[in-house]
């Protein structure tokens, strides 16, 4: 991805970064082939920072150049547990007493295309466990997190019905979004997709076959607030919701707060405070204000700055990019060696 920035980058210098419009379209259309999580996370990369710069040049935030606000401030979500969910009900509590009013967390562990009823078991179990220590009023989000099949999909999402989710989220991988419309007979939990789709073209069909409920679409990877922007359009068109993915740093979530900003169906904000993946540093370590984040009552406030509203530590940023880091997804295998989806 930062050789694909910087290849596009060569279409921009010198150009005026106010035609956002018009450099979308010349770095989406101007090449051969498109779409995919590499050229939409360099084109969204690039049009975070055009928006920044626009909204700085006109001493506004950037929701205020996209027709203004239509509310004040946004609910969010936090992560507890990891990738393999075990105490989930003490951290559950925990972040309740923090404030936050919804959670979210992973549901299984890998799965078989068909597997054993014991690890649906496991599943209720941990989920029981949250609503004894929580009690009904707090909302809980389920993360298949795409490691989960169409058969098992069917069963899980019947099963946990007394639960009251708020939603369940990739019941299965996105290359399978047909699946959804058999899962959606099994239940009426909302249905929730669309962190690895990258652009409108994507969301088009599964918006068209009305089986999805909200959409996840992630500002880092499907191309930026301007494009981010006209698939939440389109989904508020289908009667769709909007909760942007961000398990991301303070640029991703102050972008998906200017577009919630303006996006009458966007309801919950995934923000990254605390998740898993942050071992060495957190969400409000790379800001020079933390305080532009101040979550009260399971709510964050819109930042007011001009552009996206954060100001970023560059010299904490160019710290931690010496150290550097070699991140890569776990790999899982099930009990017969074969490769499960992480």
């Amino acid at each position: 991805m930062k050789a694909c920035v910087h290849e596009l980058m060569e279409y921009l210098t010198g150009k005026d970064p106010l035609r956002i419009e018009d450099h979308w379209n010349l770095l989406y259309r101007s090449g051969f082939y498109r779409g995919g999580p590499i050229l939409m996370s360099a084109i969204a990369g690039i049009d975070q920072a055009l928006w920044d710069i626009k909204g700085k040049y006109y001493h506004a935030p950037v929701y205020q150049l996209l027709g203004g606000a239509c509310r004040d401030s946004i609910r969010v979500y936090s992560w507890i547990g990891g990738d393999r969910p075990s105490d989930v009900a003490r951290e559950a509590k925990k972040v309740m007493d923090m404030g936050f009013t919804a959670i979210k967390m992973n549901g299984t562990e890998e799965l078989q295309y068909i597997d054993s009823y014991r690890k649906i078991d496991e599943t209720i179990a941990r989920l029981a466990a949250v609503r004894d220590a929580c009690g009904k009023e707090l909302s809980i989000g389920v993360d298949f997190h795409g490691r989960v099949h169409k058969p098992m999909a069917k069963i899980l999402a019947k099963e946990l019905e007394p639960f009251r989710l708020m939603f369940i989220e990739e019941p299965v991988l996105a290359e399978n979004n047909e699946a959804l419309r058999e899962i959606a007979r099994h239940t009426s939990i909302p249905i929730a997709t669309g962190e690895r789709m990258y652009s409108r073209w994507d969301f088009k069909g599964l918006l068209a076959d009305g089986v999805v409920d909200i959409i996840q679409p992630d500002l880092s990877h499907a191309g930026g607030i301007t494009e981010c922007k006209k698939i939440a359009a389109m989904a508020e068109a289908y009667d769709v919701a909007l909760a942007p993915h961000c398990p991301l740093g303070p640029i991703a979530l102050a972008a998906c707060l200017q577009l919630d900003a303006t996006a009458h169906n966007a309801f919950i904000q995934e923000q990254s405070l605390g998740i898993h993946y942050n071992e060495s540093n957190d969400l409000l370590d790379y800001l020079s204000n933390p305080a532009v984040f101040t979550y009260q009552d399971g709510y964050v406030q819109i930042p007011q700055g001009p552009g996206l509203g954060v100001e970023i530590n560059e010299e904490y940023v160019r710290k931690m990019a010496e150290a550097g880091h070699n991140w890569r997804n776990p790999v899982w295998r099930h009990q017969d060696g074969s490769i499960a989806e992480w």
